[in-house]
């Protein structure tokens, strides 16, 4: 019998790893955060989206064609607005400013105007705006000449636009795009073509005309649609001040003729000869662009009034909201960008691989390491060939999780660490093989009485393939975890170029594997370990049971995705599963019926419940509070609307970026988080609980970690109104928390 010596090993090697390990690597990770400089801000991300608690923006393109010289291609800039916010049309109305876009572009390529979509009309009190909420696009044409050479178009833009609701809040953000040549864009095509069918159709002036009087405008249009006859208009001019947007102004219709009386603004500073302007049906419900319009250049008859002179200086009540607003913008944007370097990235991956072998969500793999660790203690060489290639293992999972990533977002998709876990077919899967692995360490089964004889001597003729392969498993479930210094790290990792993202990802996977190629490389380790004992065997049996824990963890994750029937459909397959290879190791005819009538079951139940199980349920939306253990305090779903609101009622909001799958995200939430003493300060200080749950894929929550500089869970942010957010470790302490949230 040889487990007996692997077991006695076992034990003095977690003795070792314990002691030995953890509190260096918790000593070093405390020192870590003045080595680094990392700091936590919202900073924008090239190639990628821009999110604030006002906006959303992104950088997109459709060329279907490709990017050839006479083909269409257009770019833009997609803006989503928070509830309530709204940014401007080319002429913003009573106050605020355009957006403006800057492209940096290849020889042999330019780009056009903005072709604005029909504007809405935003009264504010006395006032009005020209604008858009919701989600709108400003697309811009792109002109690619024969001087045009490149595999592939690269396209910068650098934006700035202003968002305002009561108050306005200047934003900007660099994006970066690349554009296959021969290739076809299309991932935006719909919203394109909403943004085509919303920009104002031209007309001619026909008989249409302007005449200035004093104190109005009058104006004269012929020839609008027919089906507009009857209804309200609203009136754009594109000429700034000309007009006051915010007063009362009359209109009507004489058969197929519209006209309209409308304020001129008294401090005009133009008095043009023929005026553009756009027309569109009032259309107050709804978001994003107006209803299409009309533009027209209508020319001017007769001689403008004389305007008044400008004030000689703002009254005291504007000129003390815009002081306020200025220190509230320059509170607000004085969060510096991530200060983290490449340098520093590569020594935050490395400390947090090494924490993450201390973190919960690695313990039930922990027995799985030491077999790969201990099986040649005796054989030096061999027992560094598996120290090596178990290293190799879980580096190269690292990385090659690592370029699915940068893959799969380069693609469009909104994905972050852990993302594997979000599939409940990956979540089904690991939950088939802990239950084998469970079953074989508990004795039910042999590898050599289920398999074929060649393929269960291939551990055995092959030890440093299944030490590799250990590194793989091991990694597989170690990955959804955050340690303490991942989480900035990987934040940068996904936003820096291809190699040295994957750099990041390496140096992690090294970390943490770094322990077990020390020890497989140090004799005085393999001196350390244990003599085989006859007792030994039952250890090997205990280690089963962190192994069904496992698969009980699976299943709950597994019900908070596919519903309870998908866990239930899965458990099932696992009891058939199990009686399954019991029956294939029994002896004589049994073997045959048993195991037989056992595989065509499992088959029969794959077929009619499988799809339960790995298709994702209908997400409920969770609209009711989760209360806590003090009175007053609950836990609110979150969303970008929601956390927007609180802010703007100046309360400090904390949120819980979580998964059902991060268990450390669990251990947070049922210690440091559910303590009354955190719970009473929160009540104390009226803020705000907001829980972001990842478990499924959802692009606002991935949005909302870019921001914050994070790719995956656990994360907590202390947003308070008008300060720099604050990024809390990944593992929370009471003392933490409290402190956190008594800073001002």
């Amino acid at each position: 019998m040889t487990f007996p010596t692997f077991a006695a090993r076992a034990r003095h090697t977690l003795l070792l790893l314990a002691m030995g390990l953890g509190a260096p690597l918790f000593a070093t990770a405390q020192g870590l955060g003045a080595l680094t400089g990392i700091t936590a801000g919202p900073a924008p991300a090239a190639n990628g989206v821009f999110q604030s608690a006002q906006t959303r923006a992104e950088l997109v393109a459709d060329a279907p064609d490709g990017v050839r010289a006479g083909r269409p291609l257009w770019v833009g800039l997609r803006l989503d607005h928070a509830p309530e916010w709204h940014t401007y049309w080319k002429n913003a109305g009573d106050s605020g400013l355009p957006t403006e876009l800057r492209w940096t572009l290849p020889e042999g390529v330019s780009a056009g105007e903005i072709a604005w979509p029909t504007p809405r009309k935003f009264p504010i009190g006395t006032l009005a705006n020209y604008g858009y909420d919701g989600t709108v696009l400003l697309p811009v044409p792109l002109n690619v000449s024969d001087n045009f050479r490149g595999e592939a178009l690269d396209v910068k833009l650098d934006a700035a636009w202003l968002v305002c609701k009561k108050e306005c809040i200047p934003e900007e953000a660099s994006f970066t795009l690349r554009l296959p040549v021969n290739g076809s864009t299309g991932g935006h095509t719909a919203l394109f073509d909403a943004m085509q069918a919303a920009q104002p159709r031209a007309l001619p002036a026909g008989a249409s005309q302007i005449q200035p009087e004093t104190g109005f405008l009058r104006v004269a249009l012929d020839g609008l649609p027919a089906a507009w006859r009857g209804r309200s208009l609203e009136f754009f001019p594109e000429l700034t001040g000309i007009v006051e947007p915010g007063a009362a102004w009359t209109q009507a219709w004489d058969g197929a003729g519209w006209s309209a009386r409308i304020p001129l603004s008294p401090h005009r500073f133009e008095a043009p000869t023929q005026m553009a302007l756009v027309v569109s049906p009032a259309n107050p419900a709804g978001a994003g662009a107006g209803e299409a319009g009309s533009r027209l250049e209508v020319p001017v008859q007769g001689a403008w009034p004389a305007a008044a002179p400008l004030p000689a200086a703002v009254p005291d009540a504007l000129q003390a909201a815009l002081d306020a607003n200025a220190a509230r913008t320059a509170a607000a944007t004085a969060t510096p960008a991530s200060t983290l370097t490449l340098g520093a990235a590569l020594l935050g991956a490395l400390i947090g691989g090494l924490i993450l072998n201390l973190m919960p969500c690695v313990f039930p793999v922990l027995a799985i390491k030491v077999v790969a660790f201990a099986r040649h203690a005796d054989d030096r060489r061999a027992h560094r060939a598996a120290g090596l290639a178990y290293t190799a293992g879980v580096v190269l999972s690292f990385v090659a999780l690592g370029a699915l990533l940068l893959a799969l977002r380069a693609a469009g998709e909104q994905l972050g660490w852990g993302f594997q876990l979000q599939s409940p077919a990956v979540v089904a899967t690991l939950a088939v093989l802990f239950t084998v692995i469970g079953l074989n360490l508990a004795g039910l089964f042999e590898f050599g009485n289920v398999l074929p004889a060649r393929l269960a001597g291939l551990q055995a003729r092959h030890p440093t393939a299944d030490a590799f392969l250990t590194g793989v498993l091991a990694t597989a479930v170690a990955s959804p975890c955050t340690a303490p210094f991942m989480g900035a790290s990987l934040g940068l990792a996904v936003a820096l170029p291809p190699a040295q993202a994957l750099a990041v990802f390496a140096v992690l996977g090294l970390g943490m594997a770094l322990p077990y190629l020390l020890a497989s490389w140090v004799p005085a380790v393999a001196r350390a370990l244990p003599r085989p004992g006859a007792w030994m065997l039952r250890f090997k049996q205990f280690l089963a049971f962190p192994m069904f824990a496992t698969v009980v963890w699976l299943l709950w994750v597994l019900g908070q995705q596919s519903g309870i029937d998908g866990a239930a459909a899965l458990l099932m397959l696992l009891v058939v599963l199990a009686l399954a290879i019991w029956a294939l190791g029994l002896p004589g005819k049994g073997r045959v019926l048993l195991g037989g009538a056992s595989l065509a079951a499992l088959l029969a139940l794959g077929i009619g419940f499988g799809p339960s199980v790995v298709q994702l349920q209908a997400a409920n939306a969770a609209t009711a509070p989760a209360p806590t253990a003090v009175q007053g305090v609950a836990w609110e779903p979150w969303s970008p609307q929601r956390q927007t609101e609180l802010t703007a009622q100046g309360r400090t909001v904390f949120v819980d970026f979580t998964a059902a799958w991060c268990v450390t995200c669990q251990y947070n939430k049922r210690t440091t988080l559910a303590d009354e003493r955190v719970l009473q300060d929160v009540a104390d200080r009226n803020i705000a609980l907001l829980r972001a749950d990842w478990t499924r894929r959802d692009p606002a929550v991935t949005q909302a970690l870019a921001a914050l500089g994070r790719s995956g869970v656990p994360v907590y942010a202390i947003h308070r109104p008008g300060q720099p957010v604050a990024v809390l470790s990944e593992v929370l302490s009471v003392e933490e928390v409290r402190s956190a949230l008594a800073a001002r």
